[in-house]
């Protein structure tokens, strides 16, 4: 048996629904059984906390079909496709499941017209803003995993987009040949990847080494037995790593085998937790190594789309319009992208990375034709 639509206060009936309400009202039906199979397929790719949290959204969504079966009565059956958007969330969440749908799925909850419209009750609509923020809650899980690695190819690849974009440019519009322009692109692709590899290796190498002469020596072990017990220089060791003085007292008697104090046997730290902890760390910053060759490889793959033209054997003003095209189109995939996991406007983000990415290039393109020859 079904449960009741939704809690709350009902909407009033105002009498015969008109043609339109019925149409919209089959819409919203169409669309809440969209999000209910949306939410059901999401969970089928997770476990335990994030599978019931969706399994509960999809029961909930349900609730809200039951809501427009019932206003609807015998038109509830009468076939109608959802909107666009939940069939492009349904196939996004059949085919992949992952951080990209529940942003998009965010942005759908964010947008439900029921506090707008009447025939929705208030419960509806404050559902709808509740799911937002639930939602919002899951995506932040995925974003905050890939939020490192996502970050790092971003930057390389918008490095590479608009630093050789405006490489090409600058030296285009100085009336040189377009071998020359080649050659340069190459070399300036090259050097800011060796440049992005190199700084992130020396980056990452630095913070390990940070880590690695912060983390505790295991000294205490050895000197423990030869210390004076009134004095007990250890808890002035573990105060120092940012202990509580009812920590480091209880840490420090266990140390020195004196186990008989009073304090809360919670308060203890054991060497492996401590190991476990400052490998954590390591683990989160990764390799030097690894981390060189990502921004290499992200730098050149971004780098290499404003030469393409010139490794095609084009030249002139057909060359620098098909480059900053092809630019114009990476950076509003970059920035709709990131506009997608942040929660924000895929569009705006994209237009901002455009108008910043062809900025650049039009600023040093405009100081090749100041100090150039002219164009070719």
């Amino acid at each position: 048996m079904s449960t009741p639509p939704t809690s709350g206060p009902q909407p009033p009936d105002r009498g015969e629904p008109s043609a339109a309400e019925r149409r919209r009202w089959r819409q919203y039906l169409a669309d809440e059984k969209a999000e209910a199979a949306t939410y059901r397929y999401l969970a089928e790719r997770r476990q335990g906390e994030e599978r019931d949290i969706l399994l509960a959204l999809a029961d909930a969504e349900r609730r809200h079909e039951e809501h427009w079966r019932q206003l609807l009565g015998h038109e509830a059956d009468k076939p109608t496709r959802p909107s666009l958007r939940n069939r492009m969330l349904g196939l996004l969440a059949r085919r992949f499941g992952s951080v990209f749908v529940l942003a998009l799925a965010q942005r759908a909850e964010g947008r439900s017209p029921y506090s707008d419209d009447p025939s929705a009750t208030s419960a509806m609509a404050a559902d709808e803003q509740i799911h937002e923020e639930v939602i919002r809650g899951l995506a932040t899980r995925g974003r905050t995993r890939l939020s490192g690695n996502f970050r790092a190819a971003v930057f390389g690849a918008n490095d590479g987009l608009v630093s050789n974009l405006a490489l090409v440019m600058a030296i285009g519009a100085t009336g040189v040949s377009s071998t020359f322009i080649l050659f340069s692109g190459i070399a300036g692709l090259l050097a800011g990847a060796l440049s992005m590899g190199a700084g992130e290796y020396v980056s990452v190498r630095s913070q390990r080494e940070l880590l690695e002469a912060s983390r505790p020596t295991q000294v205490t072990l050895s000197a423990a037995k030869s210390l004076d017990i009134d004095a007990n220089e250890l808890v002035l060791v573990y105060r120092a790593r940012g202990m509580s003085r009812e920590a480091a007292e209880h840490r420090a008697a266990e140390r020195m085998g004196l186990f008989t104090c009073d304090c809360d046997p919670s308060l203890s730290l054991w060497p492996e937790k401590m190991e476990e902890a400052a490998g954590d760390d390591h683990e989160s910053v990764g390799t030097g190594i690894g981390a060189a060759l990502s921004s290499f490889c992200f730098f050149a793959s971004g780098a290499i789309i404003p030469v393409l033209p010139y490794l095609f054997g084009m030249g002139g003003l057909s060359a620098v319009v098909l480059s900053c095209t092809l630019v114009g189109i990476a950076l509003l995939l970059t920035g709709g992208v990131v506009g997608l996991l942040s929660g924000a406007s895929p569009v705006k983000r994209g237009l901002r990375q455009l108008a910043i990415g062809l900025g650049a290039a039009a600023v040093t393109y405009a100081l090749g034709l100041l100090f150039g020859t002219g164009p070719a």
